[in-house]
C-alpha cells in the first residue's frame, strides 16, 4: 500500500471530507467520514501533514491531530474557498486544496 503523505480535512456539522495523497500526487484516499470515525481514521494512519481550513472548530481538531502525531496546517479561508464548488449540498476535498497544504 502507499503511503500518505498529505490529507486535506474538510471539516463539517456531521461529516468530514478527506482527500489524502502520497508524495508523487497520487490520490490514495478519498471519502466521507462522521464525525465519530475521525479520530479513528487518523489513529491507524502513520503521521502526516493535515491541511484543515481555519474556522472556529478547526482548532479542537488541529489539538486532536496533532495529539496523534500529525502536522497540522491552517489553511485561511481566503485560500480554501477558491476550490469550493458552488451550490452541492456535501462538498468534496478538491485536489487543490491539499496541493495549497504544501505551498
Amino acid at each position: 500500500m502507499q503511503t500518505i503523505t498529505t490529507i486535506g480535512l474538510d471539516i463539517a456539522k456531521s461529516v468530514f471530507q478527506v482527500h489524502g495523497v502520497d508524495a508523487g500526487g497520487q490520490v490514495i484516499v478519498r471519502r466521507q467520514l462522521k464525525r465519530r470515525y475521525v479520530l479513528t481514521f487518523f489513529q491507524k494512519l502513520s503521521p502526516c501533514l493535515v491541511g484543515i481550513e481555519a474556522c472556529a472548530s478547526s482548532h479542537h481538531w488541529s489539538r486532536e491531530l496533532q495529539a496523534l502525531g500529525h502536522t497540522v496546517r491552517l489553511i485561511p479561508p481566503a485560500y480554501v474557498k477558491p476550490y469550493g464548488a458552488p451550490r452541492r449540498r456535501v462538498l468534496p476535498v478538491e485536489e487543490g486544496s491539499t496541493q495549497r497544504v504544501v505551498d
